[in-house]
Formats: C-alpha cells, structure tokens, sequence
C-alpha cells in the first residue's frame, strides 16, 4: 500500500469516526384510551382500530409485539409510537382500509389536493415485507418519520410525494428492493420539481436497498449525516427538463462507502453498480463535506461522485462539489460525464478524477 493511500485511509477512519403470517387481528377489542388524547394498542388489538378512534392530535402507543395488516392516517397531529424495533408491523391476511392500503403499502399517510394532512408523526417501529412501500405518504405538511426500522419491502422503504417539510431522521432502511429512502415531487404524472420547504433527510442508515437515497424533481432540502453502505449506488438526485428544474439543494456530511451491489437495468436506467453519489439534470446543488469511498463496478454511474445527464438529456448545471473526501473509488472519485456549464469542483480530498484535473 502506497503512503498515499495510507493517509487516504488515515483521513476517512478519521472523518467516519466524527460524523437487521399469523391471523388478522380481533376488531372486537378497541385501543384503550388514557382520556381523549392516548390510545394504547396491545399484540391481537388491531392498530387501525385505534387510529379512528382517535380525534386528531392523539398519540397512538403500540406495545412490543407483532401486528398484521396495513395502517391508513388521515387525520392531522396524529402521532403512531411504537416501543421500539419489537413493535413490528407485517402485512395481514385481509388488505387494509383504503386504496393505498389495499396497494400493499404498510403505513400509509394520505391528505387531499385540496387539505394536505399535516403535523402527523410516525416514530420507533419496524415496518417490513410489504408488497410496495414500507411508509407511504402522499399529500402530506410536516410529516415526521423517526426511529423507524423499514425492511425488505417490495418497493420503497420509506416514501413520501407532492408534500412539504418532511422530516426523516434516524431511520434504518435495508432489503428493500428499490430506494431505502424516496422524495418526489410526484410519482404518477409529468411536473416541475416543487419546493419542499427544507425537507430534511438526517441521520438514517441505509443498506442493501437499490439506492440509498433517491431525491427526484425537488427542491429546497438537505440530505446529510445519514450512513448510506452497500446499496447498487447511495444517493441519486434526479432531474429533468421541467420547469422549475431540480436543485436548490444540500448533500453533505454524508457517509458513502462501498455501494458495489448490482442491480440490472430497467427501462428507464442502465445497470447500477458502485456509485456513490449521482446527479441527473439538476441546478444549483451543494455536494460538501460528503465521506465516499471504496466504489467500483462498471455501470456508467459507477464513481464516488459523478454528474451524468438525465434520462432525457437535460444537463446537470451551476452545481458545487466541494471539500469532499473521495477514498479508494476503483472507478474514477470524481467523474464529470456530462455536458452541463458551470459545474465547480474544489477543494476535495480525491486521487483520480474523469476527465483529470479536477482533484
């Protein structure tokens, strides 16, 4: 081992250190109330159950234990608490109230065009093995999802659309068979990236899952301090050509290591293997202070920090990657395979980089 590569090593050991079918339950006996305000849902007790009983603003407490089938939250200030990663929420025999339940998502978090639902909360639990989404949202102002175990779910783990002020903090998404964590703007028609109002995506661990974390057609959060380990690539931000583009946006602070799963091509991407940060067609996005190291593979996203244009050739433009820490990538550290003007590249901490210079 070389000197250099020794004191690549020194560096992020350094930086990283600072910075895993039972029958539906009864409807006969309800959550116990504690007045108007807390309900208590205990193993055979059906947590929906509680849920509409419970005014808005109430908290939900669901005991250590198994419960089978799909929660649906619709009512603003509700607060779903589990007791930990012992309170465990599995797919039931009988789907659950509403289209999104009966979709096969897990915990779903539903408003209206019209009224979106705000203020609800979601914290320590383990949601796992649903057909699509661990944790859907949609509609939603000032969602919080904290504490949650989201795994080996059919889509993505924790998932949110056309919402505003989310907040995901200290979350752990694995196995699951697309992104651990997803934000978008929408997911079923063509639009402009929306404003999330700071959304923010912190202090999460996610592995195994295709992509880490996927931020598409957004702006105005930050995705920082999460561990993000062992997925086909870490953090993809993705644009377009719509208007307003994607950007206005912070990724930084960020573990990136070892994103070296494959993951074949679908219709819409080639094959994914050892990226480590990506941007698609995006604007004005801040990439700093990010740990990345020990990616390889030979997709056309593989790198430890790489601009690529978008699926339908919009390019990346006026992003900054700054200060980042780029270790051990066999594929270049810091790749430029895009068309875009004014990217800036400054200050990183890397060896190789396409096309040279920019380390």
């Amino acid at each position: 081992m070389t000197k250099r590569q020794i004191m690549y090593l020194g560096c992020v050991a350094l930086l990283v250190a600072s910075g895993v079918g039972a029958a539906a339950p009864t409807q006969a006996s309800p959550a116990h109330a504690h007045g108007a305000s807390a309900y208590d849902v205990r193993p055979g007790e059906s947590i929906q159950a509680a849920v509409d009983a419970a005014a808005p603003g109430a908290v939900v407490d669901i005991a250590p234990g198994t419960y089978y089938g799909s929660v649906t939250v619709t009512k603003p200030g509700l607060v779903l608490r589990g007791a930990g990663p012992r309170t465990v929420i599995e797919p039931g025999a009988v789907a659950g109230r509403g289209a999104c339940a009966k979709a096969g998502n897990g915990i779903c978090v539903t408003g209206t065009d019209a009224k979106h639902v705000g203020n609800v909360r979601i914290e320590s639990l383990t949601v796992r093995a649903f057909k699509k989404n661990g944790i859907w949202a949609s509609r939603t102002d000032r969602l919080r999802v904290l504490d949650v175990t989201s795994e080996r779910n059919g889509n993505w783990g924790i998932a949110q659309e056309r919402s505003t002020s989310g907040e995901f903090r200290g979350n752990t998404a694995w196995g699951n068979a697309e992104s651990g964590i997803f934000l978008s703007n929408t997911t079923d028609t063509e639009a402009g990236a929306q404003d999330t109002r700071g959304a923010l995506v912190t202090g999460n661990r996610l592995e195994g899952n295709r992509i880490g974390v996927t931020i598409r057609r957004l702006r105005n959060l930050v995705v920082e301090y999460n561990a993000i380990r062992g997925n086909c690539a870490g953090v993809f931000v993705v644009g377009d050509e719509g208007v307003p583009r994607t950007g206005a946006l912070s990724v930084r602070r960020n573990q990136v290591g070892q994103n070296n799963k494959f993951c074949p091509k679908t219709a819409r991407l080639p094959q994914i293997q050892g990226a480590g940060i990506v941007l698609t067609g995006v604007e004005k996005t801040v990439i700093e202070r990010n740990v990345v190291w020990g990616h390889s593979g030979t997709s056309p996203f593989a790198g430890g920090i790489v601009l690529f244009k978008s699926i339908v050739g919009s390019p990346n433009t006026r992003n900054v990657i700054r200060h980042n820490a780029l270790v051990l990538n066999s594929s270049p550290d810091l790749a430029n395979r895009d068309t875009g003007e004014g990217n800036a590249f400054g200050g990183n901490f890397c060896s190789v980089s396409e096309p040279a210079g920019m380390c």
